[in-house]
């Protein structure tokens, strides 16, 4: 990185958007007016992370492409940071919900795809009993309330710069002294997350061994592996040390599929055969529709109920009204059943695989010391030589100018990646010229940073 005339990169990043604004003019007005009633232009403050300066304006998506308001379309690689792995209004699910839209869409009472739902994150998962979220964090945050009610356990453990939604107790971080303190940028955490959570660098045995030994964890939140920092793989016999860890020191271990789903039909947990006491997981399980669920082992269910001062339909904080409602199973079903099925992996893996190589022979020609990293059908690059081991390593080799550049780059040329970092998501309707558009724009970007 130190290698680059950073006034150079900066001179390319305002090029790029000037270029921007000068062909999205009606994005650009349209952010305008919306900051008139939005918190921050959008309607959702993460929208703000594109480097534009302003979001483009969405008139229609389908499949694996997006097209915006001034008329520009873009090959999708990052269909909604996963909410749209399964592609844009995928048939199967839009059938599904056109067909439910017409038959109620909150009743707050079962339907028959429940059961079929639930049976089939069984089958793929390994979980016998589920409960359905609107959404991921939901369903972490019920995961947290079960755990410290059947351990009697306070605290909850996570991985430094780990990401499972907005869950309080997860947005922590160590300082330079090992200290758990809210992460940079955390708004209004109602407490001290030293209270509630223990914070381990990932990949690190010896220091989850120590944390776990203070016999206060209910649970450990793990995602498989790192997604969200950068793609931090774990270390071969890792994920047996966890389990194993967690088992002895009588701390619940709670994986989370959210991001890893791409993994295979049953995320990493069935690819690697894990085996968790629960499992959450949301965003893609619907095409698109809210939509997420908590899985469980039969003997942590029967566990709950047998506490009769634990209130599960009404104050105990476990649900919403609009979990589970029709419209979200009908959409599970029809993703889960017609869609995301195994063989669509077998062919969104092997186009993430083109996407790594093709990013690899980028980096080789020129000589970078940089890297990409697979995980099924996502892929990710990093400004360092090795993959990263820990969330912290993944942190240190951030580069926000060099990031903000690629990504305009890209975008400028047809291209849409996932603006928090580097990553590309492959979905059951990309191609092969798709992917490869990616690794001409991202030659072209290579080429202009070295002059």
């Amino acid at each position: 990185m130190a290698a680059f005339d950073r006034a150079r990169v900066e001179s390319l990043l305002g090029d790029e958007r000037d270029r921007f604004a000068r062909e999205h003019p009606r994005s650009l007005e349209r952010f305008g007016d919306a900051r008139g009633s939005l918190f921050g232009g959008v309607p959702m403050s993460w929208m703000l992370k594109w480097p534009g300066g302003f979001p483009v304006a969405v008139a229609g998506a389908e499949g694996a492409r997006l097209t915006d308001i001034d008329g520009h379309e873009y090959v999708d690689l990052c269909l909604g940071d996963t909410g749209a792995m399964a592609g844009h209004g995928p048939d199967a699910t839009v059938r599904a919900i056109e067909h439910q839209a017409r038959r109620g869409l909150a009743t707050m009472l079962p339907t028959a795809d429940a059961a079929w739902v639930g049976a089939e994150l069984t089958r793929r998962f390994g979980m016998a009993r589920w409960q359905m979220t609107l959404t991921a964090t939901d369903a972490n945050r019920f995961a947290f309330r079960i755990a410290r009610k059947l351990t009697g356990r306070p605290k909850v453990l996570v991985f430094n710069h780990c990401y499972h939604g907005t869950v309080d107790e997860t947005l922590a971080t160590l300082d330079a002294a090992g200290e758990v303190t809210p992460r940079p940028g955390n708004v209004g955490p109602p407490v001290d997350p030293s209270l509630t959570t223990r914070v381990v660098e990932f990949n690190d045995e010896a220091a989850l061994a120590g944390a776990l030994a203070h016999g206060d964890v209910a649970c450990v939140l793990a995602e498989p592996a790192m997604t969200n920092i950068g793609i931090v793989l774990p270390r071969p016999g890792f994920h047996e040390a966890l389990r194993r860890l967690t088992r002895d020191a009588g701390s619940l271990l709670v994986i989370d599929e959210t991001h890893t789903f791409c993994a295979g039909p049953g995320g990493y947990t069935a690819a690697h055969g894990l085996e968790p006491d629960m499992l959450t997981i949301g965003k893609a399980i619907a095409g698109g529709v809210p939509a997420g669920a908590l899985g469980m082992r039969a003997e942590l269910e029967a566990a709950a109920f047998a506490r009769p001062e634990s209130d599960y339909v009404d104050v105990g904080g476990i649900g919403g009204t609009l979990a589970g409602n029709p419209l979200s199973l009908a959409a599970m079903r029809a993703t889960l059943g017609e869609v995301l099925t195994a063989k669509a992996y077998a062919r969104t893996i092997p186009l993430a695989e083109r996407f790594s190589d093709g990013v690899r022979r980028v980096i080789a020609d020129a000589g970078l010391s940089w890297h990409v990293t697979q995980l099924g059908c996502r892929a990710e690059y990093l400004f360092r030589a090795e993959p990263p081991r820990t969330g912290s390593e993944a942190a240190a080799a951030r580069d926000d100018q060099l990031e903000a550049f690629l990504h305009l780059f890209v975008l400028n040329r047809g291209v849409l990646m996932t603006p928090f970092h580097d990553m590309a998501l492959m979905s059951p309707a990309t191609t092969e010229s798709d992917v490869d558009r990616h690794t001409d724009a991202f030659r072209e970007a290579v080429a202009a940073l070295l002059g």
